[in-house]
């Protein structure tokens, strides 16, 4: 395995990276084999059971999952074991790595240029994805990992561009001219709608060098990341999982793959949720769905297959309420 040209695909909460994802594997060679490296806040993942719902390592996309918060914590440790394997199992083309909105991108790519890995990797292109419209919100411009995700960027994809005002635009090059490197690109669209040549070229980042910063974030126990994936579900049908770290807080369940969902049901909770994001893949009584919601807009997509139902939730602060509702949506 040598020289895997890899980038770095970041962005806060509900900016679309796993939809960018998603549309950049449309234009793999069919040829390739590529690997994601996917990192949730939350201790139950998502994004995983997602993209494996929709591309297949038969399809040459091999995927691993690193729940539980930033996946540089603990010296990193998570993250190296989850790249290793994944790079031993795929022997990839392409290596695209989506750190949680919550992350550290810094630090990330502090791991990614670790002695290791020199020879092994070729990083490319970071790519942030950015709403435009959260530039008016002083939560996120101050914010330091929104500053972290601004300035490791070689390319500022801005999303959603169908929900912005003009001024959003000034915003936005305001803010990427004050804190971005001197030579970031911006690219406009939708959908995370991106062209596969916008990965190509060496980051800039790396040339500018990783200075990280000192950070900190409630895992609770330490297994707990990489045990909830495995552990049974009981009789109660369910496990839940709480975390905490920046500022907001995640709630996360699985349920066991017999029960099924009320699509009417579930759609009306889901949109009542007071929260910064929600993400969620369910077996209803109308097909398997994924579900997504950012701000005011919520999405369904088809999957042809769900394992087992799961839901992310992450707010500033999570309801008690919220489990009971889910339940209720079972038949």
């Amino acid at each position: 395995i040598q020289a895997v040209p890899t980038n770095i695909i970041t962005g806060f909460l509900g900016v679309g990276k796993t939809s960018t994802i998603l549309h950049l594997l449309k234009s793999k060679p069919e040829d390739e084999r590529w690997a994601i490296l996917v990192n949730e806040f939350g201790e139950i993942g998502v994004d995983g059971a997602l993209l494996q719902g929709q591309s297949t390592e038969e399809s040459g996309v091999f995927i691993r999952e690193v729940p539980g918060g930033c996946m540089c914590c603990t010296a990193g440790v998570p993250m190296q074991v989850a790249l290793n394997q994944l790079l031993s199992r795929s022997h990839p083309d392409r290596l695209l790595i989506e750190p949680t909105g919550l992350g550290h991108p810094l630090e990330v790519l502090k791991v990614l240029a670790e002695q290791q890995y020199q020879g092994v990797l070729s990083i490319q292109k970071i790519l942030t994805l950015v709403d435009a419209r959260q530039l008016s919100d002083p939560r996120y411009t101050e914010h330091e990992i929104f500053k972290q995700q601004i300035a490791i960027a070689d390319v500022i994809v801005a999303n959603k561009q169908d929900l912005y005002q003009q001024s959003d635009y000034s915003k936005l090059e305001h803010y990427v001219l004050k804190n971005g490197q001197p030579q970031v690109n911006i690219l406009v669209t939708q959908q995370g709608s991106i062209d596969v040549a916008y990965l190509e070229g060496a980051s800039g980042a790396i040339a500018a060098g990783t200075d990280s910063h000192e950070h900190h974030q409630d895992h609770g126990q330490d297994q707990q990341r990489s045990v909830l994936d495995r552990i049974p579900i009981h009789t109660r049908g369910y496990v839940q999982a709480i975390n905490r770290g920046e500022g907001f807080e995640s709630v996360g369940w699985r349920f066991a793959g017999d029960q099924v969902f009320s699509h009417a049901k579930l759609f009306a909770v889901l949109i009542s949720f007071d929260a910064e994001r929600v993400k969620g893949v369910f077996n209803t009584d109308e097909g398997a769905f994924a579900y997504n919601m950012a701000g005011d807009s919520i999405t369904r997509t088809d999957l042809p297959d769900c394992h087992e139902s799961r839901i992310e939730v992450i707010a500033m602060q999570i309801s008690d309420e919220w489990g009971r509702q889910l339940l209720e949506c079972v038949f």
